[in-house]
């Protein structure tokens, strides 16, 4: 009999190896020796930005939706935001995933996320008004946690607070303290709460604590208002109502999804630079950012994702406090912000610009998981006589190539730059890889031998179809979309 289970076994392992040699894409269902389990190895794609966020994820998440089932969203809050341009719209998204802007896709917003039901709402009425089917698409995590009042207020606060006197930098939306009372517990409320008879005496019982908390704030300038209970409950209320058709268990959904083979497509929010545990902390967001968050803010194992996409700038850029290695205060910066248009899709804050940095991207590649890159915005180089990529630090006189994981080692570090040079020609019209100018496509392979993945994805531009696919025999341009453009009202 052992003899038999080992011949069984070893037979299974066999098929496994020939599955992987051909691509377990190929295959939509099987199951293992016992028939108990269903596996669907239908390949899950992940977007992640490799930087400090604002990478143009929401245009190419956009591109590929058309060949996914699902898009996800797993982690964030209203702080982050994508901006998709199709057709001359433009298109600017915060909570709901990029993939609302197609026909026949499922969008999730996952329990990862903290969500403000105001803002969730002001995005549904907004792509609604201007002809986007939303309703029987969206789909909301019951297990979201709730940005109160009371987030936004302590937020406004404590941003100023971080030691050393330099703001995080947050945009005073309540994320952070809304994930730090997720993980407290004790002042949480999850969006599946404001369907239960005893929501209203959480929030009573919990902005009786706050404002006794923000009282301590008080200063002679004055302070927070007091935070009042009813007016609260019954907004909130209103709001629970507005989300209902909405609202389910996500995890079961996507669970059932992909044991049934459907593909999906994780979109992730800001950049890996600013994940809570592995960025340039405390100069970062509060959740987990980078590729290590998809499992745990969408409950989904990390067996169902197989491709990653890393998502850089062929630049860097930062909004808010922290150190930015290569940034250039000075013409050279105000020219990339002038031609790539770096203001927040949230916040219109200026962004800090720099050149492009292999240290920092390397390291967030590898922390990722990524299989290939993306380079965004492209066409902004245009017209640089040359052009500098970091590929080492300085650091107390000390070159270093790894990542420094404090950041005050970081703020003393000095980039050493390696020049390449630039090229005269506008790309905005480039639609095939072998139409790019030779630096260009130079500049592109050094990224990739300086980050050890290849590029497979440029943007020259904003639009949808100014985006080309890279393939070992050339190229091929962005796919036509097959869906229709919601038409503007």
């Amino acid at each position: 009999m052992l003899a038999s289970r080992g011949a069984e076994i070893h037979g299974l392992t066999g098929f496994f190896a020939i599955l992987d040699s051909v691509g377990r894409s190929h295959v939509r269902s099987l199951r293992d020796f016992t028939g108990s389990v269903r596996i669907s190895p239908v390949p899950g794609t992940c977007v992640i930005g490799l930087q400090w966020g604002d990478e143009a994820k929401g245009k190419l998440v956009d591109i590929l939706t058309e060949n996914h089932e699902i898009v996800v969203r797993y982690a964030g809050g209203s702080n982050a935001g994508h901006t998709v341009v199709s057709g001359g719209q433009t298109w600017k998204l915060s909570l709901i995933p990029s993939g609302i802007l197609r026909d026949g896709v499922a969008c999730v917003v996952t329990g990862g996320v903290v969500l403000d039901p105001a803002s969730v709402i002001g995005e549904i009425d907004g792509l609604e008004s201007r002809g986007v089917t939303v309703a029987g698409k969206l789909r909301i995590s019951d297990r979201a946690h709730v940005v109160f009042p009371w987030h936004v207020a302590e937020d406004r606060l404590l941003n100023a607070s971080v030691a050393g006197g330099e703001a995080i930098g947050t945009t005073g939306r309540g994320i952070g303290p809304c994930y730090r009372d997720k993980v407290g517990r004790a002042l949480a409320i999850r969006l599946g709460d404001l369907y239960r008879a005893d929501f209203r005496s959480k929030v009573e019982h919990i902005v009786g604590i706050k404002n006794r908390m923000l009282a301590a704030w008080q200063t002679a300038d004055g302070g927070p208002e007091p935070l009042d209970a009813a007016d609260i409950h019954a907004r909130y209320a209103a709001h629970a109502e507005r989300l209902r058709p909405f609202v389910t268990d996500t995890t079961a959904f996507l669970l059932d999804a992909v044991e049934a083979g459907s593909k999906l497509l994780f979109e992730g929010a800001q950049g890996a630079m600013l994940d809570i545990d592995h960025g340039t902390f405390p100069y970062v967001t509060s959740s987990n950012s980078s590729g290590l968050g998809v499992s745990s803010g969408s409950g989904v194992p990390g067996r169902w994702v197989n491709r990653v996409i890393g998502v850089v700038k062929a630049y860097s850029t930062r909004v808010g406090g922290g150190p930015l290695p290569t940034e250039q205060d000075n013409a050279t910066g105000q020219r990339l912000r002038d031609r790539g248009n770096e203001y927040g899709t949230v916040t219109r804050r200026p962004r800090r610009c720099g050149w492009f940095d292999a240290v920092a991207t390397r390291y967030t590649a590898r922390l990722s998981g990524v299989d290939e890159l993306a380079v965004m915005l492209l066409d902004v180089l245009g017209g640089f006589d040359a052009i500098n990529i970091c590929t080492a630090y300085e650091i107390d006189g000390r070159r270093v190539t790894q990542f420094p994981s404090h950041v005050d080692d970081l703020k003393r570090a000095v980039p050493v730059y390696e020049t390449l040079p630039g090229w005269p020609d506008e790309l905005t019209t480039v639609r095939d890889y072998g139409s790019l100018p030779t630096n260009a496509r130079r500049y592109l392979d050094r990224i990739g031998e300086l980050l050890g993945r290849p590029v497979s994805i440029v943007s020259v531009g904003p639009d949808r179809d100014q985006t080309i696919f890279i393939d070992r025999t050339g190229s091929t341009p962005c796919p036509k979309p097959k869906s229709r453009t919601p038409a503007t009202t």
